[in-house]
């Protein structure tokens, strides 16, 4: 389906006006491995829970150093409500002897160096690109993939695709603003159960309102 600029820039204002963007990103975070970390963490999880987790983990474990050294058991101990702790443990020691040993205890910038790391894929790469070195990126999580279908931004239902269709519809400059501001929306009233569309003010532009 094709949209016009005439609809993606009514969407971008209000956007604008609902959700001033600030830049602040839903996960705490000191370094750019704590983000790194952190979002991976953040698969098939809430940014609150995994917030908790990092609080007691990072704690734990100050240092790259101190994850690529620890002990599996370890990790899954503190990592286990985030779900999938086996996986997750797993890919963040190795991600951490990675960034030691190819990257010189530095997170890259490039994003097929950072989905090179295991357990990063495009959206948690997007994530710290966009964060910590202010690269233009479309963070497409659960949130970015709903409202951006029911909006008509994109058809796809595939992260990589829609990634790809809102780089081509979306002015640039608002690639970083549109993830935050998208979520927010998302978190707030379209929601994905019960969806507050009777108080949205881009009930207008919805498909489902159709």
């Amino acid at each position: 389906m094709k949209i016009s600029k005439t609809k993606i820039n009514r969407i971008l204002t209000t956007l604008d006006k609902l959700y001033p963007f600030d830049g602040r990103c839903f996960l705490n975070y000191t370094t750019p491995w704590q983000l790194l970390f952190a979002t991976v963490l953040s698969a098939q999880c809430t940014d609150d829970r995994v917030n908790q987790v990092t609080a007691v983990l990072f704690e734990k474990f100050p240092t790259l150093e101190s994850f690529a050294q620890a002990e599996l058991a370890d990790l899954e101990e503190i990592i286990h409500p985030t779900g999938f702790f086996r996986a997750k443990s797993m890919n963040i020691k190795k991600s951490a002897i990675a960034l030691i040993t190819e990257h010189n205890s530095h997170v890259p910038s490039d994003i097929d160096a950072l989905t090179g790391l295991a357990g990063v894929g495009r959206k948690t790469a997007n994530v710290v690109r966009s964060h910590i070195f202010k690269i233009p990126s479309i963070v497409v999580d659960t949130h970015v993939m709903r409202v951006s279908y029911r909006l008509e931004l994109t058809d796809y239902k595939d992260p990589t695709k829609i990634e790809f269709d809102l780089m081509e519809k979306l002015p640039e400059a608002h690639w970083i603003r549109y993830n935050q501001q998208v979520i927010s929306h998302g978190r707030a009233t379209c929601k994905a159960q019960s969806p507050r569309c009777d108080e949205c003010e881009l009930r207008d532009e919805c498909r489902e309102m159709e």
